[in-house]
């Protein structure tokens, strides 16, 4: 046979004795002929040999195993390294040069049907060493087919539903790394999901049980109908009926379902929040994030009051001054820009009092609160609701503008002024012209406060920073809504003044609210309590000296919001065309794993146009990439990557020698422009730096625009594109050429208008 793999000093391969390496075959060593690998067979036999590195992983096989007069075919067996990683042509020569250790042991196939069979074994030994191999090799597509046809999947639910403690740890997590899959965990039925339930809801499940455990359950929402790749679903609007066998059957509604059975799930969930364990603080925000992303129409408004009653928003603002990982400040704008989509639906939907029983429930409170008896006016016509400042006693049509978000907010209003009657005693003890019209100034505080926070359109949110005070809403508009009163008797205001008091309440909001991830909450009840009248009128003047007052016209404010939802959608489309036409990173060094992807060290990336998957090529050097996919023969699914987290990568020192372009850092300090995609387990997929702040914009927020709720935008080179756009287009259709926005954007090229944007910027 042909001499590709080689020992010392003339057999192909040498056998040691007691597993060890013979004394007499070192000594008869030739300087020039230092074996590369260690290989070690089951059977205790350890050799050294130089590998061809021109070999295919199975013609190394093949040779070792007539060298070694292994038994069976040579399929039946493959090659790992210490790290139990498998080896493949991919990686053989890398391993090759770094004189890893390898080891034969069983093919992934056959490996996949052994633990199957040892999973219905009820040894607690033989089940914990299976277990643990389960965790780490599911993953293998081989691996994975083999456990699958022999109803490992199976012995696996059943695993985990009759242990507990470290082995119900690895089955866990064995699933959780199965489901990564798209295939295999379709027959998960309904008794499984509740056990997951059961297990989370329980607050004395250990941390290493709970990871995982929140981990399949999240997986489980997002397998929702909806999500299943190809054209039915993405064509339908309504829920499309999976194929047979489609693990994309389950969604919000069927376990949400289950989590009903266990009242105190979504409690013990939240209360996590407040856990020293980092990893399990972020499966759990990642928990509650999906759900919100993917709660359904029916049980939506039950589910985000639920997240509510257990005053969750707090739980994630007590995270912004205390999360301890860099990993976790991507979690919280993923749920600070869930919140702001919940807002914007509060504000869309309209308050149906006759048949919608919470929306009647809100409005009595609000009405009994009072204390006040209805009468009749001097036309014999009810009067019961403009003596509350309404405009007129359709109550359901006061609320147009706002919905039923203005209607929460009134009614916490209420509900947390103790005094709340003697201030409307108050109003209605003035003269008709002189009274404060309570009522109408919380909507407009309302709509002051959703366009102090983009509250405008379903899409992402634009804020690249922590808004702790945006997710004390309904906080903040009540003492917004008492400066409105305060202000309104300071001035002595009547009815023809209510706008001009409007606008003092829009310049306070805005300088109370600045800064807003550094002001603490005591300094803002001290602006919204203490500011006197004189001091914000006087402040106010100075800018309306400095912006037209046309502005801030509701009519102006609506238009802005119709224009802002056209500008991002403009931008967002800009964003994936970037990711559509590719570009070259450095490879980092990551906190989230041992070494990078690839030693290469660079990557080009480029999105296919059916935005499933980005595929990439590694190179040592840049080259030109040919049109379409054809170089780039690596690929990760999109879907697979659950979040985007950034200024986590290292540039080696190497890269930092080379690129003097790069922002100053220090070998150990993350570099600004260096992001990581993060898979469902919190491990990253990919390491890069980009190599300037522009490119790391458009594929940070390009990124994040994929995702099916839209994430977040990570750049202010992003947000600050929307607002300029924004800002552009309201002045433009202001000057009369109302057409011209929409027929510009439509005509022109992305870059011909980003471009010149980022130039100002």
């Amino acid at each position: 046979m042909s001499n590709h793999i080689s020992s010392i000093p003339r057999s192909p391969l040498i056998p040691s004795t007691n597993g060890g390496t013979s004394s007499q075959t070192s000594a008869q060593a030739k300087p020039g002929l230092v074996p590369t690998n260690n290989v070690s067979c089951t059977n205790g036999v350890t050799v050294r040999a130089r590998i061809d590195p021109t070999l295919t992983v199975n013609d190394v096989i093949k040779q070792l195993c007539v060298n070694l007069k292994i038994q069976g075919p040579p399929s039946d067996y493959a090659l790992r390294d210490d790290d139990d990683e498998l080896v493949t042509n991919d990686n053989l020569r890398k391993k090759i040069k770094g004189k890893v250790n390898l080891h034969l042991v069983n093919a992934p196939g056959r490996e996949g049907h052994d633990i199957a069979v040892k999973l219905s074994i009820r040894d607690d030994k033989t089940l914990k060493t299976a277990l643990f191999s389960l965790r780490k090799y599911i993953r293998e597509t081989e691996f994975a087919q083999e456990f699958i046809a022999n109803d490992g999947v199976a012995e696996l639910v059943n695993v985990i539903f009759s242990t507990h403690g470290n082995s119900l740890a690895y089955a866990l997590l064995a699933m959780q790394n199965l489901m990564e899959l798209d295939y295999g965990w379709s027959t998960l039925d309904d008794n499984f999901i509740l056990r997951i339930v059961q297990i989370l809801s329980d607050p004395q499940s250990p941390i290493n049980v709970c990871r995982p455990a929140t981990a399949v359950l999240r997986k489980l929402v997002e397998a929702d109908p909806i999500s299943a790749p190809g054209p039915q679903a993405s064509s339908s609007k309504s829920s499309p009926v999976p194929p047979p066998g489609s693990v994309y059957q389950y969604g919000f509604a069927r376990v949400f379902g289950q989590m009903r059975k266990e009242k105190s799930i979504l409690d013990t969930v939240v209360h996590r929040l407040g856990s020293g364990d980092t990893v399990m603080v972020q499966h759990s925000m990642m928990l509650i994030n999906t759900l919100v992303s993917h709660a359904n129409d029916v049980r939506w408004e039950e589910f985000i009051g639920e997240l509510e009653r257990l005053n969750t928003r707090r739980a994630v603002v007590r995270l912004m001054s205390n999360h301890m990982m860099e990993e976790l400040t991507s979690c919280i704008l993923d749920f600070q820009a869930n919140m702001l989509r919940v807002a914007y639906r509060k504000k869309s939907t309209p308050v149906e009092s006759e048949s919608r029983a919470s929306h009647l429930a809100n409005l009595n409170f609000i009405w009994t609160s009072s204390r006040l008896e209805e009468d009749v006016d001097g036309e014999s016509k009810p009067l019961k609701w403009r003596k509350l400042g309404f405009d007129s006693e359709d109550v359901d049509h006061e609320f147009n503008d706002v919905g039923v978000l203005g209607l929460q907010c009134l009614k916490w209003f209420v509900e947390h002024n103790q005094d709340f009657s003697k201030v409307v005693l108050e109003q209605l003890s003035r003269p008709a012209d002189r009274r404060c019209p309570i009522a109408k100034a919380s909507n407009e505080v309302v709509e002051l406060l959703c366009e102090q926070w983009a509250v405008f359109a379903p899409g992402y949110s634009t804020s690249t920073s922590f808004q702790p005070f945006f997710l004390d809403f309904f906080k903040v508009h009540s003492l917004a809504t008492q400066f409105f009163l305060r202000m309104w008797s300071e001035s002595g205001s009547a009815s023809g003044d209510f706008a001009r008091v409007a606008a003092l309440v829009r310049s306070q909001v805005k300088v109370s609210l600045r800064d807003e991830e550094q002001r603490a909450w005591h300094e803002v009840e001290q602006d919204f309590l203490e500011c006197e009248y004189r001091a914000v009128r006087d402040r106010q003047m100075k800018e309306l000296e400095m912006e037209d007052d046309l502005l801030n016209k509701v009519p102006v404010r609506n238009l802005r919001a119709k224009i802002y939802k056209e500008s991002y959608e403009f931008v967002r489309q800009q964003r994936v065309q970037c990711l559509m036409q590719g570009a070259w990173f450095i490879n980092a060094l990551s906190g989230t794993g041992p070494v990078p992807r690839d030693s290469k060290g660079l990557t080009n990336y480029m999105q296919d146009n059916g935005l499933k998957y980005l595929h990439y090529v590694d190179s040592a050097v840049k080259f030109p990439v040919r049109n379409g996919l054809e170089d780039l023969a690596e690929r990760i699914e999109v879907a697979g990557i659950a979040e985007i987290a950034t200024g986590t990568g290292i540039a080696p020192p190497h890269v930092l020698r080379e690129h003097n372009d790069l922002p100053p850092t220090s070998i150990l300090t993350p570099s600004p422009l260096s992001f990581s995609l993060m898979s469902q387990h919190g491990e990253s997929l990919a390491d890069q730096i980009a190599p300037d702040a522009s490119r790391w914009a458009d594929w940070t927020d390009g990124l994040n625009m994929l995702r099916r709720d839209g994430g977040h935008v990570a750049s202010k080179e992003t947000a600050g594109f929307v607002q300029a756009l924004t800002e552009i287009g309201l002045k433009i259709k202001l000057l009369g050429k109302s057409h011209c926005f929409c027929a510009w954007l439509g005509s022109v090229s992305t870059d011909n208008v980003i471009r010149p944007i980022r130039s100002i910027w």
